[in-house]
């Protein structure tokens, strides 16, 4: 559950803070009529998210057997693989995406065409759905079906009330932080994901083992307890992996931490989420020298 509201939370408040960048350049612009195509294009892209959701999750129950572990694997490590590009991705075009995102809503707005501020608002949130489905539906592997509705739910909501404190009332959160210390949570998710999809595939019988356990810790903190479910469902925690495991866990975190470190050093604007709070200063002070 815990991996499912993290996942949702993060993801939920990225689409949250695109959809108030448009909304605020429209309130910039004097234009809040237009904001009703932004939020039904907003949600339509959640119901075709869930749909997409919903069946990738008949798609993996429909397998039984090894035909069950290679969708698994394979799941997890396209899972795992997204989430890595989403890492880098936001790095390397951050910093360009808001000033993109602005131009695009005040092209639209001058346009006067409401389809292309539902495609903006659809196509946006709709990135962030389709890889929340891809990876509730990893993170389901390891936890029951309500669990991971209940966490999913929850983040979302969450994700909801942030948004709406950030861009309706002004109160501050230092997004730029949140979304910093949430990257390094989910290199080690996607990690867990990449190690658990090996396993699903060594179970498979689709990669060796080299060694069947390099350690077993399982006496000590299980893997099926209460604690061990949670660690194994939130960072790919395995009492006794195999020895491909533990290297392709820990060659992976290493090297996209470094290079995530390497990238964000050389970074010296940042990203969209941290500016959104820019913005929102912006459409504040602007919106105090009108009412003044």
């Amino acid at each position: 559950m815990i991996a499912a509201l993290f996942i949702t939370l993060r993801e939920g408040l990225e689409a949250a803070l695109v959809v108030g960048i448009v909304l605020s350049v429209l309130r910039k612009l004097g234009q809040t009529d237009r904001s009703k195509p932004v939020w039904v294009g907003a949600a339509a892209a959640v119901v075709v998210s869930v749909a997409v959701g919903l069946a990738l999750n008949a798609l993996g129950m429909a397998f039984e057997g090894r035909g069950e572990q290679i969708f698994e694997g394979i799941a997890m490590l396209l899972a795992a693989g997204v989430l890595t590009w989403m890492i880098f991705w936001m790095q390397r075009q951050g910093q360009q995406i808001q000033a993109e995102l602005e131009s695009d809503v005040r092209r639209a707005a001058s346009t006067g065409n409401a389809w292309a501020l539902f495609s903006l608002a659809f196509v946006t949130v709709l990135r962030e759905g389709i890889e929340t489905a891809l990876f509730l539906t990893a993170a389901a592997f390891s936890a029951t079906p309500a669990e991971t509705l209940i966490g999913g739910a929850l983040g979302l909501t969450i994700a909801m009330v942030l948004g709406w404190l950030i861009f309706a009332t002004g109160k501050r959160l230092n997004v730029r932080v949140f979304f910093q210390v949430t990257s390094v949570i989910l290199i080690l998710f996607a990690a867990g994901l990449l190690a658990h999809g090996v396993h699903e595939l060594q179970e498979a019988a689709l990669l060796p083992t080299f060694v069947e356990h390099v350690w077993d810790v399982n006496p000590i903190l299980d893997e099926n307890g209460a604690v061990g479910s949670l660690l194994k469902a939130l960072f790919g925690y395995n009492g006794n992996p195999s020895l491909l495991e533990v290297i392709s866990y820990g060659a992976y975190f290493i090297i996209v931490f470094l290079a995530t470190r390497a990238s964000g050093s050389r970074q010296t604007v940042p990203a969209t989420p941290a500016r959104a709070q820019v913005t929102i200063n912006k459409v504040q002070a602007h919106g105090a020298e009108t009412d003044g």
